[in-house]
């Protein structure tokens, strides 16, 4: 693959690229120290036949639960390798909306050959959908999708150049077709689709205006050449994961920010924080040609208002997002709320790359229903988590004592103050759920090919062990953990793995994954955690979908179901070759479950003669019964 091919590169891969990680420990010691543990691996690591070694919750009485019918309302498929969709029997699915689809009637139609035409591309479902929420207002159904990125041989077949825009209308279409849209939907006859023109529909872009709040809004650090004072940012990059409010709102996080940022000075030198953060000279889509905003050779700050988390209200179309810094800014996976037992908000997040951290924040406010919710996001104390190897662990407070950094310095490089703290490097932490049926919440450690191997950017090792068992970990896990008095804001907790990814099939180590992976439903790469009304724990996959090599059998990416109770885990989808199965929300009543596929190879789901296009699919039961 040539360096300049950026369109075939995933944003981890480019990242990497761009920004390659020193050289660390040796490799052939590492592995021999990994698989020295396998005393701990076999010991610690009990699944299939339901023990669980240091959680103290669910799995406590599992020998009697095992014993229990199935909870899975479906038969497991098996793989597939072709490129579209397959459900299980009894099940069906259908498009609801793609990339290109209008929003507003007066979109221009979706080109199957060149796609969507500047004046319409931000009247339209936009491209790579990633994380979804549903929300019900009145009578009316709204789902909030993220946009994450846009593939440009997809979306500039005729004029893109090694994966950048050649003109100034080139950058804007690919801003346009990126961030979140909100949408109302409906089921008729058809199936369900979009409620075209309602006035709930929205886009929102690269290029909308958001309030800055907390302790970096009106900082130097995010003063920026379109805002002096530091109170506003322009747009929102990367919405990768989400997250949903016990208020009804709807949060989407950014992540991979830091590619859409470049420098017309090759020779630019860059400071140790952007360096951290993976900002570089040279961007992934070359925006910095056409806007001084995108080039840190003239406007250093602009990436320092990007990668936060950031509120929508979806009901409200004219209402401005907001961009809360108290959250942290890293490359943020998506967010998960929970309400401690005295009322207060925590919200769980992950920092999406190799030997990164898990937080926590916890605000100093009370949530009450009804009650004034503006302060809830913006006061309070972010944590980063520290695992020990005796299945305890702690989440540290970065606060200026801790951390010898000034509160706004905390969060806009909350990466730093992780490490000044010591916390865990961990497995490119992606999604975390929280269990709605106990007091636990779970993370996705998607997998990490330099753990052991190599020191994150700032520096911090990465040793083999605690949650991140395994070197050079290409297959990813699963931790979950209990907070101390079942109190999502206690400082402590208990941990455990719930479940190691791998393949049988062609290991006999640490790396043919926990008991409860067998032939017949592993996967690799973990990434979107959804947990149902049932305490169903849903997986979705974004890995290596060759089906070759380590990764043989183990075919397209997934959507597989886990029993907590048993440590079953049964494949309930896979999507099209090329694709990630990401994204997952359900209608009101519980009878459909919305499901996002993004980057599809192929023409799906179009067919013959049309580009490829991301699309979020309608699954439901062929007998109308509930699924989650």
């Amino acid at each position: 693959m040539k360096d300049s091919d950026h369109t075939a590169l995933s944003w981890d891969e480019w990242d990497e690229l761009k920004n390659p990680r020193p050289e660390g420990n040796d490799f052939d010691s590492v592995v021999d120290a990994a698989l020295s543990r396998r005393g701990f691996l076999s010991g610690l690591v009990a699944f299939g036949s339901g023990a669980a070694v240091m959680g103290t919750g669910l799995l406590g009485s599992t020998s009697a639960q095992a014993l229990q019918a199935t909870r899975f309302a479906f038969s497991p498929i098996p793989i597939a390798t072709d490129g579209t969709v397959h459900v299980p029997e009894g099940y069906s699915w259908k498009p609801m909306v793609r990339w290109g689809d209008p929003l507003f009637s007066d979109a221009e139609p979706f080109d199957p050959a060149t796609g969507v035409t500047l004046t319409s591309s931000d009247r339209v479902f936009g491209e790579n959908t990633d994380g979804i929420e549903s929300f019900v207002h009145g009578t009316k159904q709204i789902i909030a999708v993220n946009h994450e990125y846009v593939n440009t041989t997809t979306n500039l077949p005729q004029t893109h150049a090694d994966g950048v825009a050649a003109t100034a209308e080139d950058a804007q279409l690919l801003r346009n077709l990126q961030g979140v849209t909100v949408m109302e939907v409906a089921q008729g006859e058809d199936g369900w689709a979009v409620v075209v023109d309602s006035p709930y529909n929205r886009r929102i872009t690269q290029d909308t205006e958001m309030m800055l709040t907390g302790p970096a809004a009106g900082s130097d650090m995010v003063k920026t050449l379109s805002d002096p004072d530091g109170m506003t940012a322009r747009g929102t990059m990367n919405n990768c994961g989400s997250g949903k409010t016990p208020w009804g709102t709807y949060l989407t996080c950014e992540e991979n920010f830091n590619g859409y940022f470049g420098s017309t000075d090759a020779a630019l030198e860059l400071t140790p924080e952007q360096a951290r953060y993976g900002v570089g000279v040279e961007g992934r889509y070359g925006y910095e040609k056409f806007d001084a905003r995108f080039d840190i050779s003239q406007d250093p700050n602009e990436p320092n208002t990007q990668g936060w988390i950031v509120e929508i209200d979806p009901t409200d179309p004219d209402s401005t997002p907001i961009k809360h810094t108290a959250l942290g800014r890293f490359k943020h996976e998506n967010a998960a709320c929970a309400i401690a037992p005295d009322g207060r908000v925590v919200v769980y997040m992950g920092d999406d790359e190799r030997s990164e951290f898990l937080y926590k924040f916890v605000s100093n406010d009370v949530y009450v229903p009804g009650g004034d919710t503006s302060t809830l996001l913006d006061d309070g104390t972010l944590f980063v988590a520290k695992f020990l190897e005796n299945g305890s662990g702690q989440w540290l407070a970065l606060t200026p004592d801790s951390t010898g950094m000034s509160p706004a310095e905390i969060a806009v490089y909350s990466r730093v103050a992780a490490s000044e703290v010591g916390a865990t490097t961990m497995d490119r932490p992606e999604w975390v759920a929280v269990s709605p049926n106990e007091i636990a919440a779970y993370c996705a450690l998607t997998n990490n090919t330099k753990r052991g191997i190599a020191p994150n950017a700032g520096g911090d090792e990465t040793p083999v062990g605690g949650p991140n068992p395994r070197a050079e970990n290409e297959y990813g896990q699963i931790v979950r953990w209990y907070p101390a008095n079942e109190d999502h804001a206690d400082p402590a907790f208990t941990w455990d793995l719930y479940v190691m990814a791998g393949n049988p099939t062609k290991h006999d180590d640490a790396y043919s994954g926990s008991r409860n992976v067998t032939a017949g439903n592993m996967f690799n790469s973990p990434d979107g955690l959804v947990i149902d009304s049932t305490g169903l724990v849903w997986i979705q996959t974004d890995g290596d979908d060759s089906n070759e090599g380590d990764f043989e059998g183990q075919g397209n990416n997934q959507m597989l179901a886990g029993d907590p109770a048993t440590g079953e885990i049964h494949r309930f989808l896979t999507g099209p070759n090329g694709g990630e199965v990401t994204g997952l929300c359900w209608s009101a009543d519980k009878r459909t479950m919305f499901i996002g596929i993004q980057h599809p190879g192929g023409n799906f789901p179009d067919g013959e003669g049309s580009l490829p296009r991301s699309t979020v699919i309608a699954v439901s039961r062929d007998d109308n019964g509930l699924i989650g």
